[in-house]
């Protein structure tokens, strides 16, 4: 157990709503862990209020913040200076404090590049879908054509939402290599070996009987499956994967790593395989998880 005391630095987490995060529970043990003299809460800052959350944050010497949902955009008009690659995707969930205010990082996609890396997930030359069309859905898309990926739909309900993301993401890369579909033109898709990313919040506990494709034909295109989801541990979509015989890896590892990523950056050090693994063994027992 960390022992606070007067100089023990703070960091946190800012959103709405945060009582249900687990944050607290990864940052703290890599603090323990890591010898860091440093503690992590949850902030709930209501929608509109995040430059000023963000401005009290700095006066009170906080060393550093994540940012969930809904002010992953909205903050970066309150930072110091924003990393290139945040300011590209247009989203920030990390703040590390500077001489001059924050700035703002966005450790998620190198939560997701963490998490293929270690299941050995190639996205360089493959033929990508990624599934949705929100926030999570924008970064991963830089994510795939940073990474070289061939091609890549984003397949969504409302067209017009995929359009803008693969326009932003081509106009980056100066490429082609990202295309928007409708939901309902799956069965259109013409090559196979797909690596899919689902990102949308179909399958999301409570509604743990539903997947975003329920067509087990669309499964058989796939070479492997990543459900950004946590909880439940094994959603419909990977169940459906995996009933193709395909390999289905859920979102803890990426929820994992961009703490870690995070937690890395405000403290300047880095974080064994070792102490990683040690953390989400924890999140596993937290969040009642057995294998």
């Amino acid at each position: 157990m960390n022992i606070i005391n007067g100089t023990t630095r703070v960091c946190g987490l800012i959103g709405n709503p945060v009582g249900h995060s687990i944050s607290p529970l990864i940052h703290n043990k890599l603090a323990s862990l890591c010898g860091i003299d440093m503690v992590y809460t949850t902030f709930k800052v209501e929608k509109g209020a995040v430059g000023t959350a963000v401005n009290g944050a700095y006066s009170l010497n906080i060393l550093g913040l994540n940012v969930t949902v809904p002010h992953k955009q909205e903050v970066i008009a309150a930072l110091a200076e924003t990393d290139k690659v945040a300011e590209a995707i247009g989203a920030v969930n990390t703040l590390v404090r500077t001489d001059k205010g924050y700035k703002g990082y966005n450790t998620d996609i190198i939560g997701l590049a963490r998490e293929l890396d270690e299941a050995d997930i190639k996205l360089d030359g493959s033929d990508c879908i990624i599934l949705g069309a929100g926030g999570a859905s924008r970064a991963i898309a830089f994510l795939c054509a940073d990474k070289g990926a061939a091609s890549v739909n984003i397949l969504n309900r409302t067209v017009q939402k995929a359009q803008s993301i693969a326009d932003d993401v081509n106009r980056h890369f100066n490429s082609h290599t990202v295309k928007a579909m409708a939901l309902s033109d799956y069965d259109k898709l013409e090559k196979d070996n797909y690596i899919v990313i689902q990102t949308s919040s179909v399958g999301l506990y409570p509604d743990c009987d539903k997947a975003i494709i329920e067509d087990e034909e669309f499964y058989k295109k796939a070479l492997v499956g990543v459900d950004i989801i946590y909880n439940p541990v094994k959603t419909k979509f990977m169940k459906l994967m995996e009933k193709q015989g395909k390999k289905s890896y859920n979102g803890l590892k990426m929820l994992l790593y961009q703490g870690v990523s995070a937690f890395e950056l405000w403290n300047n050090i880095q974080v064994t395989k070792e102490q990683a693994q040690e953390v989400h063994e924890c999140m596993k027992k937290e969040l009642g998880i057995v294998e």
